[in-house]
């Protein structure tokens, strides 16, 4: 199976978050999905944030899937993007946009005209999080150690703080935050908690923590993002917004609020291509 691994948001080596993509080859002359055991297996040996599975349809677009270490997950963004930069570089050269099927809906990747001081940009298409502020549990206060402005809740937690030096501050518990779920009435682990504030060179500011779902910060994450994007395009009242996820190897993304959609666009450079044996 063919595999790459691609640092997104990012135009340097060991920047941005490091995805697995893995191109599904024919079995029995035929395109299809390997054992779902097979693929959580696979992630869990890449031991990446999340690993990418792509099969091509018959209509020239792609099915893709996301497994974290742990679970299989219903979005990730810088795998997708990850997964366009190998096919826009390999089998779909001539392309200039491609289309994904997945559990959060149809999703987009395009090449941007745009050429900034990073290099060329992808631009994502995705589905906007809104989120709506909920009760200030208790277990975030004391695992993440510091006192939020609000917290609010989507498909994940977001926890306005002061600024971003508080926000840099943070240090989890993450055996705490799991505890999260509990005391949120969750029955599920595919979520996590965004920490996010107001950015001193640039829009906004976030890091992402996901320990109920094997990972524990996550480096740049564009799910996050789809949540981010319509909460400060509000606050700020701005459609258009930088912003930064100040994880230790960091992440650069472009951020525009378009209503029921978000699009996110960011850099990518490839550290490793290569065969998986199975």
């Amino acid at each position: 199976m063919e595999y790459h691994v691609i640092d997104v948001f990012t135009d340097k080596l060991f920047g941005g978050n490091p995805a697995g993509v893995c191109l599904m080859e024919k079995l029995d002359g035929r395109e299809s999905w390997l054992p779902d055991s097979i693929l959580q297996n696979i992630a869990a040996e890449n031991n990446l944030s999340e690993t990418a599975f792509l099969l091509k349809q018959e209509d020239g677009s792609y099915r893709l899937r996301w497994f974290t270490p742990a679970i299989e997950v219903d979005l990730c963004g810088h795998a997708t993007m990850a997964s366009a930069f190998v096919l826009f570089n390999g089998a779909e050269k001539p392309a200039r946009e491609i289309n994904f099927h997945t559990m959060s809906g149809l999703l987009t990747v395009r090449r941007c005209p745009e050429i900034t001081k990073q290099g060329d940009l992808l631009e994502m298409n995705l589905p906007a999080m809104p989120v709506v502020e909920c009760p200030m549990y208790s277990v975030i206060e004391s695992a993440l150690g510091v006192r939020p402005v609000a917290v609010y809740k989507g498909i994940d937690f977001l926890v306005l703080l002061d600024d971003e030096e508080t926000l840099l501050r943070v240090a989890p518990d993450f055996t705490a935050l799991k505890r999260l779920k509990e005391e949120a009435g969750l029955n599920h682990d595919m979520f996590g908690v965004i920490i996010t504030a107001t950015g001193s060179d640039c829009d906004f500011v976030s890091r992402y923590f996901a320990p109920n779902a094997g990972i524990d910060e996550d480096p740049v994450t564009g799910r996050a993002h789809c949540a981010l994007t319509p909460f400060w395009s509000e606050k700020l009242n701005k459609k258009v917004m930088s912003a930064k996820q100040l994880s230790t190897r960091g992440g650069i993304l472009h951020c525009e609020d378009c209503g029921d959609r978000v699009k996110l666009s960011g850099n990518a450079i490839r550290y490793l291509q290569g065969h998986i044996e199975l």
